[in-house]
């Protein structure tokens, strides 16, 4: 193992304060960057975890929509195909640049709570959490909030009516779709929820039982609410018969939403987290996502220790130890930033990040039990991802979830679609694990109308010379994957790398490193273990990342799916 290195002063990065260098090196990166693009990209790219979404994007570009149309059929058809990870039942964050002018934001389409919920909804009479309440049938969800960031899409940033990008949805809700490898594998896990509730028995099931791979799919209630979105905008679906058929099924099977709490339902522009490193800007996504905040603060502690010329175990106990940190952070200061004052400059500036930093031993783990702030700590899913970039620059990072696979489990009646099971996302105790294990505590408990903290992360990395959009599935793994993702294009690679990269991940609590198979060498974990570290080698893969590049100098763009499931697509065109 080397020492840890002092930082560098050459080159345009940030280091430990806003020098002028740095300065200078954002001005370059934000104001002058388009100035050096000798082409616009020579051809779009979408990758999808799912081939039907991919096309279903280039299908709506071909119709002469840009990225954010695309966005919408590409969201729309894994709503269709993908119930194991997204729906219009369930949220989104769209992360957009718009070419014409740089200008870029967050569309934020989280779910939030119903009017009725509070606090202790989910404590047993003893102040135990009931995991099933809070993650199985529809007390479980939160009011969805995709179709309405859809429809913004539409109506703001697309050229295309919403009823033209909704069409391959439409069609393939209708004409059905194949069960692949990675429903099938989810279902396993899933099964028994799904069967507690006959809608969903009946939508997603053979006969009762585990669908075969390659059994047909056909969903006719959920091609029929998506015509009324497509005839009526978001009003389709918050108000009139899709509406009462959902607060009717719901609240008979136990839930609380009310027509009210639908017609409630906003989405929110949020201005996105930006930070640089090295001689990239990072553009992330910003609260009611932890991700953002979190990558950042990561980035920050990591950037002069120049990680990516370390020895593996050098280099992984430097960067797991900066992801303690932030999930520390996550855990105590995050949360819906109109319910929470979230100190966003702190967490992200690098002065912040100097004073963590300095409490990194380079020969030695820090127990999280010593970080302060974790005196309430006990002993000790699902979501998707695309990306696009079109022929004119524009770029579109999305990470869209019910949860856990198939949300709630539970379908109302005559709709074809899931609810989420989001409420777990809240901290429904203090300190008390999640379905991902995370922690949390009063800045993100639950309120009505407050949106849970996600680790959703859609994230650009932009230079004067390329730009990348990225983004993965993962829970509460999506931020370290991201990372890891990121630093894979900074030292030059192509996204079929970043996407296929073995993982690691260390989340503050439970205090252990989580590694894919193939992720370290026996040195390299005997190594860590000599640090300190628990180190637990999974027997399975996770995560399901989509990426997309853009070379500036040359116009060329490439994109790369995840190797780990293969029904992912990513189509240059």
């Amino acid at each position: 193992m080397g020492k840890i290195p002092a930082a560098d002063s050459s080159g345009c990065s940030l280091k430990s304060k806003m020098t002028f260098r740095a300065i200078f090196c954002l001005v370059l990166i934000t104001v002058a960057a388009p100035l050096w693009a000798v082409s616009t990209p020579d051809k779009a790219a979408i990758a999808s975890a799912h081939f039907l979404a991919t096309e279903a994007g280039h299908e709506i570009l071909s119709k002469g929509g840009n990225a954010f149309d695309a966005a919408i059929a590409v969201s729309s058809t894994l709503a269709v195909v993908e119930p194991t990870s997204s729906g219009i039942g369930g949220g989104a964050f769209w992360l957009l640049h718009r070419a014409a002018d740089g200008f870029q934001t967050m569309i934020d389409a989280r779910e939030q709570a119903p009017g009725a919920a509070h606090r202790d909804m989910y404590l047993d009479e003893e102040g135990n959490v009931n995991r099933d309440l809070a993650i199985n049938g529809p007390l479980a969800g939160g009011i969805p909030g995709e179709i309405a960031g859809l429809e913004h899409l539409a109506v703001h940033y697309g050229r295309l009516p919403l009823s033209v990008s909704l069409q391959p949805a439409i069609r393939i809700a209708r004409d059905g779709f194949k069960v692949d490898e990675k429903f099938h594998a989810l279902m396993k896990w899933r099964i028994d929820t799904i069967k507690r509730w006959p809608e969903a028995s009946e939508a997603y099931l053979a006969d009762g039982e585990m669908p075969p791979v390659g059994h047909v799919i056909k969903l006719p209630d959920l091609a029929w609410v998506l015509e009324q979105v497509a005839e009526r905008g978001a009003e389709g679906f918050y108000a009139g018969p899709v509406a009462e058929r959902m607060v009717k099924g719901v609240r008979e099977a136990g839930g609380i939403w009310t027509m009210e709490d639908l017609a409630a339902y906003k989405v929110k522009e949020r201005e996105p987290i930006r930070v640089i490193h090295g001689d990239y800007e990072l553009v992330t996504a910003p609260p009611p996502s932890s991700g953002g905040i979190a990558l950042a603060e990561i980035l920050n502690i990591i950037e002069p220790f120049r990680v990516n010329e370390q020895d593996p175990v050098l280099r992984t106990h430097l960067l797991v130890e900066a992801m303690r940190r932030a999930y520390r952070d996550r855990a105590i200061y995050l949360g819906d930033p109109d319910f929470v004052n979230i100190p966003v400059a702190m967490l992200t500036n690098p002065y912040y990040a100097d004073g963590l930093r300095a409490s990194i031993r380079p020969d030695r783990a820090t127990p999280s039990s010593m970080l302060a702030g974790n005196d309430q700590l006990p002993d000790g899913t699902d979501t998707t991802h695309f990306s696009i970039i079109d022929t004119e620059g524009n770029m579109v990072a999305a990470t869209l979830t019910v949860n856990l696979p198939f949300g709630s489990g539970f379908m109302p009646p005559g709709t074809g679609l899931l609810i989420n099971n989001e409420m777990d996302d809240f901290s429904a105790k203090k300190g008390e694990p999640n379905a991902y294990g995370l922690i949390g505590f009063t800045a993100n408990e639950i309120q009505p109308y407050k949106r849970p903290l996600s680790s959703m992360t859609p994230s650009f990395m932009i230079s004067g010379e390329k730009r990348a959009v990225i983004g993965t599935p993962g829970g509460s793994r999506i931020i370290t994957m991201v990372l890891l993702g990121i630093l894979d294009f900074v030292q030059g690679n192509q996204p079929e790398s970043w996407v296929s990269l073995p993982r690691f991940h260390h989340q503050y609590v439970p205090d252990k490193i989580s590694a894919e198979p193939d992720a370290f060498s026996p040195e390299v974990v005997e190594g860590l273990q000599a640090m300190g570290h628990e180190v637990e080698v999974r027997s399975r893969t996770w995560g399901n990342m989509h990426g997309a590049m853009w070379n500036l100098e040359t116009g060329e763009v490439s994109a790369g799916s995840d190797p780990r499931w293969p029904s992912g697509r990513a189509i240059v065109r």
